[in-house]
């Protein structure tokens, strides 16, 4: 927000420098990102009289000028044709320099003496009507510096309004702010509507259709405009806070809007058909040219004002450019409206169209503010371009904008909050010094009203913010918070996901971080089939976009994008994972079931380039590995790997599900073939998901030590032939599940198909590892040891010994 302290100086006195007023700006809340010095840039150019004026006579196109600065007359030859005998004129004398960097000299031409320059806006830098010479007010001193007669020096601050303070986008804001800090008057603009000629009601009316979008809607009628360019005081303040000037009644709406903080828009009546305004929602399709003249395609809940036939204006972002003022403009249906901010929120954002309108009314305006400023601008209308205000005001008010009123305020919760007592006095004078209505409600106590265009105050703890920046934050102590310090309950959760991070951060995997929005058909790209409840998604009533339109009920699919935009960019070798939340939606009304999840993402080369690996492609086993590493360092009591486990994003057989016992704790495998074709992927994809709430149910804190071995080992290999089909873990559990308590361990030393085995077959080396505690063994307690454990596999499983 732009601040001219030329145009504040009219509402508020300044007796401060403007590195001060910045400084105490900041220090209450509204901060000076910078502070701008805005001087002339040409140099040399006085105030002057022309005294005569002839016709050059070498020259039809000439005029011969006799120029004076009170002081001095000189001789001017000047091409301009708006010049007459009296006027106020800019004399850039001999020796000047303009914006331009041209210099003023002495000269003749067609053989008439010119000593000096007549000037017009342009060539000075300080408007843009280049038509003729600048006719400068007759009430300005000869002789006198123009820069220092037409006071254009100003200073201008960038001010970082915050989003919740909507009463500060205007010049009249910022001054309520300024007379609160250093407790001057605040002036506002006084002004008077004389209006003549018919009563508007016959004119014109306004019918709202929806009030839900726009509670109130007011408008005036001024006839017999003439439009021209604005007053340069006008101009210099509109350009000073970064508007461009158009014409006298464009002028004054944003003039008004940046005087009040009311946007305004204002109408040729002539191109309202039937001579009314009707405010209601569009039609889902409809299409509308907006004033930059591009073309609209609008959903069904856009506010749109209408005449009677067609709509004219975007309400409370942009006109339509079939209404739009023009150079023959005689009448004007000027509106003052308030609209939802909600909407008008939604509708800036969803057409892409964030004017200074859609800024402050989707930041919510004063209600009560309209007919003031509606009053100004037509009364500076009727000023500026001749015109006439018709007699009354059309004020549509179906549906009650509400206000906030009597908020209590108590003095030991001020002290409470803030650590520090505020006298009485100090708090009422601020708060009456920020135009808020105090009332005594007891000892201590108050009811407070705060201003209608302050909508950001509606509690208790809103008024001691207040009171906390105008007393000062310099002046509140620093104070630590008495607090008890108290042994925290360990949260498993937490350590299970920290336990996780070092265990893949240490396997080389990186951590990526996704959006918890994605897009509806996330589920179809992965084939999740109807009865899966992954596909009972969360919607999101206000999505930024289609991609980010509900929960997301599973976490691979975020990796899957991004491992299709590394693929994009050349890194097919990808080692990634992310923790995070899933949403399964329930029944109606209640909240969905939030679930957290860690996933991991395998795919390309096993190892970095390098000479000795020759591209080793990651597989199936790798992730596994890591997984049994996770599940290793979390002590889960029974692990497993089973296949069969449908899971339909995953290649069927080159995937399993994830076990403690007889509890499934994630999934992982290869991603199946046409999944990556949807997802635009190629090669060898390994994602694995687990579920860190079974984790933690499942983990252990509590780790089991024995002693070193004083006694050797045994061991006994064996090949068995066996189903192909046949899991290796389950032959590991025949063998482990025995009695036998000399039986330490039993291993996988070999796989093995091909020659000498017959078909649907495969051979399955075993390595059985026996030891005593408190002896050596003999061979023949082993061997004995060992039969019974080779009976009970062959029996069991219909496997037969090589």
């Amino acid at each position: 927000m732009l601040i001219s302290l030329k145009w504040l100086k009219d509402y508020v006195d300044l007796e401060v420098s403007p590195e001060e007023l910045a400084e105490r700006l900041t220090m209450s809340g509204l901060e000076v990102d910078a502070l701008r010095r805005i001087e002339p840039v040409f140099r040399g150019v006085r105030v002057a009289r022309i005294d005569s004026l002839r016709r050059h006579s070498r020259a039809d196109q000439l005029s011969l000028c006799e120029v004076s600065t009170g002081d001095a007359t000189f001789p001017v030859v000047c091409g301009a044709t708006n010049i007459h005998v009296g006027d106020i004129v800019p004399l850039a004398q001999v020796g000047a320099v303009l914006p331009s960097g041209d210099v003023i000299r002495s000269a003749r031409i067609r053989g008439e003496a010119s000593e000096g320059m007549l000037c017009s806006e342009e060539e000075l830098g300080i408007g843009s009507d280049a038509s003729g010479i600048m006719i400068l007010p007759t009430d300005l001193s000869l002789g006198r510096e123009l820069a220092e007669a037409l006071d254009l020096a100003d200073v201008v601050l960038d001010i970082g309004v915050t989003p919740n303070r909507s009463d500060c986008l205007s010049i009249v804001g910022i001054a309520r702010e300024v007379a609160a800090i250093t407790g001057k008057a605040l002036r506002y603009p006084s002004f008077v509507v004389t209006e003549t000629g018919e009563d508007i009601r016959k004119i014109t009316s306004v019918s709202i259709d929806d009030p839900d979008l726009c509670p109130r809607y007011t408008a005036r009628v001024i006839k017999d405009v003439r439009i021209a360019p604005s007053p340069l005081w006008m101009r210099r303040r509109l350009e000073a806070v970064g508007m461009r000037s158009i014409n006298n009644i464009v002028d004054v709406t944003n003039f008004v809007m940046m005087e009040l903080g009311q946007p305004l828009h204002a109408f040729d009546f002539r191109f309202l058909e039937e001579g009314r305004i009707v405010v209601r929602r569009s039609h889902a399709g409809e299409t509308f040219v907006s004033l930059d003249e591009k073309e609209r395609v609008l959903q069904s809940d856009t506010l749109m004002i209408c005449d009677g036939v067609k709509p004219v204006a975007i309400g409370g972002v942009m006109g339509g450019l079939n209404s739009e003022i023009q150079k023959d403009t005689e009448t004007i249906l000027l509106e003052s409206a308030y609209f939802h901010p909600a909407s008008i929120r939604r509708t800036a954002r969803s057409l892409g169209m964030g004017t200074d309108a859609a800024f402050r009314f989707e930041r919510g305006i004063d209600p009560a503010g309209l007919i003031p400023a509606l009053d100004r601008a037509a009364g500076l209308m009727a000023e500026l371009s001749g015109g006439s205000v018709c007699r009354g005001v059309i004020d549509q008010y179906p549906l009650i904008v509400k206000t906030v009123e009597k908020i209590p305020l108590r003095l030991r919760r001020i002290r409470d909050i803030l650590g520090a007592a505020v006298d009485e006095a100090d708090v009422l004078r601020i708060l009456e010094n920020l135009e808020m209505t105090v009332e005594p409600a007891g000892e201590g106590e108050f009811y407070v009203t705060p201003p209608t265009c302050r909508v950001d105050i509606a509690r208790e703890i809103d008024l001691i913010e207040e009171i906390a920046r105008m007393h000062g934050y310099d002046r509140i102590p620093a104070t630590l918070p008495a607090v008890s310090v108290m042994v925290g309950a360990a949260n498993v959760r937490s350590e299970v996901e920290k336990k996780f991070r070092e265990i893949v951060t240490g396997a080389g995997y990186q951590e990526v971080i996704n959006y918890s929005f994605v897009s509806p058909a996330a589920v179809d790209q992965l084939g999740l089939p109807e009865t899966d409840e992954r596909r009972r998604q969360v919607g999101i009533r206000n999505p930024l976009t289609e991609e980010q339109a509900v929960m997301r009920t599973i976490l691979i699919r975020s990796l899957l994008l991004n491992a299709r935009d590394n693929a994009a960019v050349g890194c097919f070798d990808l080692k990634i994972f992310e923790t995070g939340r899933t949403f399964i939606r329930r029944g109606e009304g209640e909240l969905p079931r939030e679930c957290n999840r860690a996933a991991l993402l395998m795919t390309g080369r096993r190892y970095e380039n390098r000479w000795h690996f020759h591209d080793l492609q990651a597989d199936f086993y790798d992730l596994k590995g890591c997984v049994e590493n996770i599940l290793d360092a979390l002590r889960i009591g029974t692990p497993a790997f089973r296949e069969g486990v449908a899971e339909p994003l995953l290649h069927p057989g080159k995937s399993c599900g994830v076990f403690d016992g007889d509890t499934q704790i994630g999934f992982l495998g290869e991603v199946h073939p046409d999944v990556l074709t949807r997802m635009d992927l190629t090669g060898n994809v390994l994602v694995c998901e687990l579920d860190l709430d079974l984790l933690a149910e499942h983990f252990s804190a509590k780790a089991s030590f024995r002693n070193l071995p004083r006694f050797p080992s045994s061991s006994r290999d064996v090949a068995f032939l066996v189903r192909r089909e046949m899991p290796a873990a389950e032959m590991l559990r025949l063998a482990t599940d025995s009695v036998e308590v000399l039986l330490e361990k039993v291993q996988i030393f070999d796989v093995y198909e091909g020659g000498n085995i017959p078909s649907k077959m495969k051979s399955l080396g075993l390595r059985f590892s026996y030891r005593s505690a408190d002896r050596t063994l003999t061979d023949e307690e082993v061997n004995e040891t060992h039969a019974r454990i080779l009976q009970k596999i062959v029996h069991e499983s219909g496997a037969s010994i090589r």
